[in-house]
């Protein structure tokens, strides 16, 4: 099969952005909402008021870290503040500013180079969804008997100790999911996805698409999104081997938890709390050492078809799980290591709203914090300087966008890989050790190169080794 993925991804840094805790504006009016004040700690059910203007108001900090793409967590009506709870796909909430909110946004994004992806949760609705609502009203004489899996009768929507008798994600009663087998649902749901297309959005990240245990509906979704727009991109929230999704009839790419794990292995090796992943669906970790991460990222490189792989969505951390700093014990370079793995490797690196800051949070909800906009004091302006830098060095290196990937050493605590694009190179030197480590550069390519972390510049062979700080790196890309 032919396999061909959106082009613009291979070359995309994205953002990932959980609405109501990013940025308020004033000009989404909060008058008379009962709202948890900014940057209290997370709750499962309260509201802190974040919206897309904020977006807007927002966009040069998020271009100065070199990002080009944004993912957003749900947008839709919904009631709950993660908004995983759809009850309108038509309506953008009101709390965020409602359907023009989202048109500026995509506007202001797109003048930017910025592209927009958002969240699509099509496995399940939410009681307040006017099909199910229906259900619940009447009963098995519904209209809407089929959009659904329910009976016996009566259905038990709010009663823990009774069975609710209707299917819902994981069994929680607030997320009925879709019959998808009903055909009035499936053109609902792929109607949905063509309407916010048409709107202007880059693509849809989709939510728990594996529980819509369906082939056929999918390659229709991405039929029907392709057909707006070819280079839309589409991505699977699919946690582990997602072979059967990426034959290229499917999904472009998948959110790649299994780079995720490997980087908290390795570069937080000494500081893991696998308390915070074990209570997230991270899991446990396991430490592990040089060759052995070497070895396991070489394997996710050539998980799946090369175009596949440029397009996978790099994570460390995500509304889903603990954030990194916080899984390594607040070890701040082993943040900084795995940022310069993640922003050099194959694919589109996606950062998570705060982690440019060192912004901290345990397991959901914790890991859903407020930005501290108006509190600068705990921000790792370190961290931030160090995207910036390697996100300028990606946009200018085909080889670090786009050059294939390469272990050139991976022993003694110093790991040295390589991208090559033709006769363009680059390489990340890594040093996970508490002490300065000189590395050897004689399997390099000739030329001369500056370490964009540094501002050294270097001639090979000439320069016959380089030291590399303890716990730190050296990028370096062809002058």
């Amino acid at each position: 099969m032919d396999i061909r993925t959106p082009d613009w991804v291979k070359d995309a840094v994205f953002y990932q952005i959980f609405p109501d805790r990013f940025a308020q504006s004033a000009r989404v009016s909060k008058a008379d909402l009962q709202l948890q004040p900014w940057g209290d700690a997370p709750t499962f059910h309260k509201y802190q008021g974040g919206d897309l203007l904020g977006v807007v108001e927002r966009l040069d900090h998020i271009a100065a870290l070199g990002v080009n793409a944004i993912y957003f967590c749900p947008v839709f009506q919904s009631a709950s503040n993660h908004r995983y709870h759809t009850h309108d796909y038509g309506v953008v909430d009101p709390m965020l500013g409602g359907n023009q909110a989202l048109r500026e946004l995509i506007d202001a994004a797109h003048a930017r180079g910025i592209r927009v992806v958002l969240d699509g949760v099509f496995n399940h609705a939410s009681r307040g969804f006017f099909q199910f609502n229906d259900l619940l009203e009447q009963g098995q004489d519904s209209a809407y008997l089929h959009w659904f899996h329910a009976g016996p009768f009566p259905l038990v929507a709010y009663d823990d100790a009774r069975p609710a008798n209707y299917a819902a994600w994981w069994g929680n009663r607030a997320l009925p999911k879709f019959n998808t087998g009903t055909q009035a649902v499936r053109e609902f749901l792929w109607n949905v996805a063509e309407h916010w297309m048409r709107f202007g959005i880059d693509g849809w990240r989709l939510d728990v698409p594996n529980e819509i245990d369906d082939d056929d509906f999918w390659r229709e979704f991405r039929r029907r999104v392709k057909a707006i727009n070819p280079d839309a991109y589409i991505v699977g929230e699919i946690w582990g081997d997602a072979q059967r999704w990426l034959a290229g009839d499917q999904f472009d790419a998948v959110m790649n938890y299994p780079f995720t794990r490997p980087c908290i292995a390795y570069f937080g090796a000494a500081s893991i709390d696998n308390r915070m992943n074990e209570a997230s669906g991270t899991g446990h970790v396991e430490a592990i050492g040089t060759a052995a991460f070497a070895a396991r990222m070489l394997e996710v490189s050539s998980m799946y078809a090369p175009e596949i792989v440029q397009a996978q969505l790099n994570l460390l951390d995500s509304h889903d799980t603990a954030r990194y700093i916080s899984v390594v014990g607040g070890d701040h370079s082993a943040h900084r290591l795995a940022l310069t793995f993640q922003l050099t490797y194959l694919g589109a690196p996606c950062l998570y709203y705060g982690d440019e800051i060192g912004l901290l949070g345990g397991p959901d909800p914790d890991c859903r914090r407020a930005f501290p906009w108006d509190d600068q004091s705990g921000w790792q302006q370190g961290t931030m300087s160090l995207i910036a830098k390697l996100t300028a060095a990606r946009h200018g290196s085909t080889a670090l966008r786009r050059g294939s990937f390469g272990v050139l050493y991976a022993q003694h605590d110093l790991l040295i890989c390589s991208r090559i694009s033709g006769s363009e190179a680059a390489y990340v030197l890594m040093n996970t050790a508490q002490e300065v480590q000189s590395a050897q550069l004689s399997g390099l390519k000739p030329g001369a190169y500056r370490d964009v972390l540094s501002g050294q510049t270097l001639t090979v062979p000439e320069t016959p080794k380089l030291d590399i700080p303890a716990r730190g790196a050296a990028v370096l890309v062809q002058v």
